[in-house]
């Protein structure tokens, strides 16, 4: 099946274009400096955990504390501020991860605090967060889950466009602070159901598609 690798240094490279940005009213071009990768902790299907994100809700409850206990939305900073503690920093952190941190800061008020943290909507953070761009239906960014595939991840952007060149397809992904690009086949995945063609995806995954030429 398709999924070749193959060293790519950086998005850029793929796309061939550089960004640059007007400054004030003056003529001169200056390039923006390069974003920075930042690969997820997920390297495998089988170590996968989901990380809490901004934009997230998450429930804490402190066991015979209802007053400390509640629902908070994680700001775009990735914290919280419950009653007690501001600004606690959760992004990037698993549910049990952060429920043993609260019950550390809370000890200094309460006395053998016990935590539980849920979380009830899952948007999680962009490390973790497969972006589709090119040729899709309906080009997005999507929150991973365990076990996706190209096939799932087809499924949630609504296929290709009529334009798309889908057996040229890329994906890019971080490998050891390396990004590693993939061909994939999405017409024979999607079009001719060879199920050979099908592949799993991980957090962080970048899948771009290009447009045909006719």
């Amino acid at each position: 099946m398709f999924f070749k690798r193959k060293g790519i240094n950086t998005l850029s490279a793929v796309f061939g274009l550089s960004l640059v940005a007007v400054t004030g009213c003056t003529s001169s071009l200056q390039q923006l400096k390069t974003a920075t990768t930042h690969p997820s902790l997920t390297t495998s299907v089988d170590n996968y955990k989901y990380l809490i994100g901004a934009g997230d809700s998450v429930q804490i409850f402190v066991w015979r504390n209802p007053e400390v206990s509640g629902s908070f939305e994680v700001r775009p900073d990735g914290k919280i501020t419950t009653s007690l503690v501001e600004d606690i920093a959760v992004a990037g952190k698993t549910p049990s991860m952060l429920a043993r941190e609260i019950e550390q800061t809370l000890s200094k008020y309460i006395r053998d605090p016990i935590v539980t943290v849920t979380v009830s909507r899952f948007v999680g953070p962009f490390s973790e967060q497969i972006r589709i761009v090119g040729e899709a239906s309906n080009p997005r960014a999507i929150s991973y889950r365990q076990n996706m595939t190209l096939l799932d991840v087809m499924v949630v952007v609504g296929g290709l466009t009529e334009f798309a060149d889908g057996n040229n397809a890329r994906l890019i992904r971080v490998i050891d602070d390396k990004e590693v690009t993939y061909r994939i086949a999405l017409d024979d995945l999607i079009k001719s159901g060879d199920i050979t063609a099908n592949a799993d995806v991980l957090p962080g995954d970048i899948i771009i598609i290009p447009e045909a030429w006719f």
